[in-house]
């Protein structure tokens, strides 16, 4: 959303996209899952007073609005990508299914998961968790707004310590804020490694795709 309050900025969709672009021409084959928060966000929605199943519904529409925005900016940059719904809208996208997905990549086609896991009650942190495992990532990464994992919070807490590499259970422990426990675990089970960076810094992505210390990475020894 950019300095909006709220909706899709198309300079921030665009920016994103161009790094995508250069990933993709590196020849990296690409997935992505996108959160609905600068629409619609189902926790605060619930909190408010919605039925929590309607509100994280709701959410999940907001994330294929979302998914096709980047679609389109993707397009635009004479890229193939693919918007694959947790639930089906089968005239605006795809459905999600696995084979199919791996078959997008291997094509060199961009896939953009939408609806998170497709269930009331699971962020899209835990959805890209698990389609990052589903469809054997070598990384999954987290883009947020800060970069890297801190001890505290960085803007109220000056003094906050940022991370360069954290064990899953030393996240889980110590309750450090970086994608929900239930994501965190699944990357534990399945060893998937996790980096945390700022997605507002140009090239991060490709710095992380290089192995490069780029924010924090999460993987299961320290």
């Amino acid at each position: 959303m950019g300095e909006s309050a709220y909706g899709i900025d198309p300079g921030v969709i665009r920016r994103i996209a161009s790094e995508i672009n250069e990933l993709s021409k590196a020849n990296v084959e690409v997935a992505i899952v996108i959160g609905g928060g600068n629409i619609f966000r189902g926790a605060g929605l619930s909190a408010a007073g919605i039925d929590r199943v309607t509100a994280d519904h709701m959410g999940m529409l907001a994330t294929i609005m979302n998914s096709l925005a980047m679609q389109d900016a993707l397009e635009q940059l004479g890229l193939h990508a693919r918007v694959m719904s947790a639930i089906k809208i089968n005239q605006i996208c795809e459905d999600y299914i696995r084979r199919r997905a791996v078959r997008h990549l291997e094509k060199g086609r961009i896939i953009i998961f939408a609806a998170g896991t497709g269930n009331p009650f699971f962020t899209t942190d835990s959805a890209a968790s698990l389609r990052a495992i589903e469809i054997g990532a070598d990384l999954l990464i987290k883009a947020t707004k800060v970069d890297g994992v801190y001890s505290d919070d960085p803007v109220r807490n000056k003094s906050a310590k940022r991370y360069a590499r954290l064990s899953y259970d030393e996240v889980i422990e110590q309750k450090l804020e970086v994608m929900d426990a239930t994501a965190v675990v699944l990357c534990r089970e399945n060893s998937m490694p996790l980096r945390v960076l700022d997605m507002a810094r140009q090239g991060s992505l490709m710095r992380a795709v290089c192995g490069e210390d780029e924010g924090t990475l999460v993987t299961a020894n320290k």
